[in-house]
């Protein structure tokens, strides 16, 4: 029975050892498919021609668009490979802020090809270190098809943020749009930083009424707003003296919470006394530095104002805009050059901004606050976006977002590249080439690298209901014959030179989602095990 038992026991610690392998190719084929699926959800939305989604929310919140960033952040994903790739498109979002589709898309086919090096028994370390090596190989050739660009060349700046708009829902205004994007990043350039822009520095505010077409850049401020009318106060003010105080305009509170009881009228009388005279003594101070304005921060504590503070500030003359959020405060005063004030004794001239128009206006079915002709006007600059209903809006500010994104990318790298699966299609064809000569499996994940590449024309391609197979290998022709410019023209339906249509990107963009991808393939090729910790 012993010497039975024995070999058994053998069997089962080798039994033992290969389902521990089996276990970590079951977890990583498992990543793979969660990632892919989700790489595939977003693939129908790329390009010019491609589809949009609608999202629906738990909180009955319904969303129209196609920028895979949005899509990919609103999807409630939860196994953690897939999550990744939602990750990865957030990252591509804010390193370059167009390209959010085109790289979950690249991961997903790079993942394919994967799968498909694991099967014949290639080691993920090998893939892993051949992928990285592809990809910087990738990024020089990219530099050397890349156009140089200067900022001065309007005509470029605008191609290449109207190729961004193409592909979105509001790609009819791409017209009035592209310039609009162009003209607010530079307002915005620093002498100091040339090569470096902050997008806070340019405000959207949206007013729902009208269409895209009334959408307009506002050199000043916008609040979206109305003016406190409480007391027939002023609505227009010339010669404008702004102050933005962060105190409030009535009566003190105590400092913990009680109630005061008073039983004698005299005394309340005394009371109120009291409080017209506080608030008189303040509106008195701020009236003797000669401000005509006031911008007031939301209070949390108690009233930024009361009825009776604003009948004094009407009396004085003196336009009243209430409710400014607290994180509006710090592009406020960089517009206006001015500083905010915190208490009514640091209230003095020196701290005032002037702007020649401060007025009311009428738009759509509500009102906003203009504020023109600003004196040293910060680095600044507002775009008041318009649409006909909510979704279009929203929509809208999203692709504006995506067109800025792609001017501050050409702010920061003065290089522009062809669109149209141009770039990815000579990057296949030289990484193919180039895998002839790389020896053992280097040149086999190479080679998988390059055929994953294609993935972006031919998904073009049948996004526009081509036919992607014969699009794709006419495209491969004409790139062997020198043609390093040819690309898929969606409007045609055929391979036209890119660059000529106008059909460009910023350098950035592709450069950013090639390293991003590969890296975030790396990652997920590298887990071997998932450990649950609850």
């Amino acid at each position: 029975m012993a010497a039975i038992a024995a070999p058994q026991q053998h069997r089962s610690s080798k039994t033992d050892s290969y389902v521990d392998n089996k276990r970590k190719e079951d977890i990583r084929h498992a990543n793979i498919v969660a990632a892919r699926a989700v790489a595939s959800a977003v693939r129908t939305s790329l390009g010019p021609k491609g589809m949009d989604k609608m999202i629906s929310t738990s909180s009955d919140e319904v969303i129209i668009t196609n920028d895979g960033a949005t899509i990919l952040n609103k999807m409630q994903v939860l196994q953690p490979a897939a999550k990744m790739l939602v990750e990865l498109s957030k990252s591509q979002d804010s390193a370059a802020g167009d390209g959010t589709t085109t790289v979950v898309v690249i991961a997903g086919a790079l993942l394919e090809q994967c799968l498909i090096l694991l099967s014949h028994g290639i080691h993920p370390t090998v893939i892993s270190d051949s992928l990285h090596k592809a990809s910087l190989k990738a990024l020089d050739v990219l530099s050397a098809m890349a156009v140089p660009v200067e900022l001065s060349d309007n005509d470029s700046l605008v191609k290449s943020a109207s190729t961004s708009l193409n592909s979105k829902v509001v790609s009819q205004y791409s017209t009035l749009l592209a310039p609009l994007a162009v003209d607010s990043v530079l307002s915005v350039v620093d002498p100091a930083t040339p090569d470096m822009v902050d997008l806070r520095d340019i405000k959207i505010v949206k007013k729902l009424g009208g269409t895209v077409d009334d959408t307009e850049l506002v050199r000043g401020l916008v609040f979206d707003k109305k003016v406190s009318h409480a007391a027939g106060g002023p609505t227009r003010m010339e010669n404008a003296k702004i102050a933005v105080i962060q105190f409030q305009i009535s009566p003190p509170k105590t400092d913990i919470e009680q109630s005061i009881v008073v039983s004698d009228y005299s005394q309340m009388d005394r009371i109120l006394k009291e409080e017209r005279s506080y608030i008189l003594s303040m509106i008195k101070k701020i009236k003797a530095t000669g401000c005509n304005v006031l911008l007031i921060q939301k209070s949390i504590l108690r009233d930024a104002v009361t009825d009776l503070s604003l009948h004094y500030l009407a009396k004085a003359k003196i336009l009243v805009i209430k409710d400014v959020e607290r994180d509006d405060i710090e592009f406020i005063t960089k517009t206006l050059n001015c500083l905010p004030i915190a208490n009514i004794e640091h209230f003095r001239a020196e701290k005032l901004g002037y702007a020649d128009l401060v007025e009311e206006v009428s738009l759509g079915d509500g009102k906003i606050v203009k504020i023109t002709g600003i004196k040293d006007m910060g680095k600044t600059t507002t775009v008041l976006v318009r649409g006909s209903n909510q979704l279009v809006l929203d929509e809208a500010e999203r692709s504006l977002h995506d067109a800025l994104c792609v001017v501050r990318c050409l702010v920061a790298k003065r290089f522009l590249i062809a669109g149209g699966g141009a770039p990815e299609i000579e990057l296949s064809r030289q990484l193919g080439a180039w895998a002839k000569v790389l020896h053992g499996m280097e040149g086999y994940c190479v080679r998988a690298f390059a055929e994953a590449l294609e993935v972006i024309p031919y998904t073009l391609a049948e996004n526009a209901g081509l036919n992607p197979i014969a699009i794709v290998t006419e495209l491969r022709n004409r790139h062997a014959q020198g043609e390093i410019n040819a690309g898929i023209n969606v409007r045609k339906g055929q391979i036209t030179n890119i660059l000529e249509e106008n059909v460009v990107q910023p350098l950035l963009v592709s450069t950013s989602a090639i390293t991003l991808a590969t890296e975030c393939v790396r990652m997920i090729l590298k887990i071997d095990d998932i450990v649950t910790v609850r």
